[in-house]
């Protein structure tokens, strides 16, 4: 009967620390403190096309949906449509700002032609 309770505890430790650790990589969780402390942060399952993209900088975040289509050579991500859900909070951006947030995406998706959605998009017209 000890041996069983000593088993039990040890199991219940393991399994504590793993929670702990499988806390304190989330990816979600990094986001959000991102997102809180106004920093860059990036979230993106690149292997997975059906998943949005999230990326949160100076106090914003930004979504991006992924369209698969063709290229010369595979199928690859072709388009990108990035919008943020509290326009608000993009006082301040410049069009710097935005260039740095394509280049970002760029480096996982070179071949995806990115389109702002409003309010974003009159700002970048004249860079396309």
């Amino acid at each position: 009967m000890f041996y069983i309770l000593r088993l039990l505890i040890l199991i219940l430790i393991i399994y504590v620390f793993y929670k702990i650790l499988r806390y304190l990589f989330d990816p979600k969780r990094k986001l959000d403190e991102a997102y809180e402390k106004e920093q860059y942060y990036y979230y993106d399952e690149v292997k997975n096309v059906r998943k949005n993209f999230f990326i949160t900088y100076k106090g914003a975040l930004f979504e991006g949906e992924k369209y698969l289509g063709t290229t010369d050579q595979a199928f690859e991500v072709v388009s990108i449509f990035i919008w943020t859900k509290d326009p608000a909070k993009l006082q301040g951006f410049t069009k710097e700002d935005l260039r740095f947030l394509q280049n970002e995406i760029k480096m996982n998706y070179p071949e995806a032609k990115i389109n702002w959605k409003s309010p974003i998009e009159q700002l970048m017209k004249d860079d396309e």
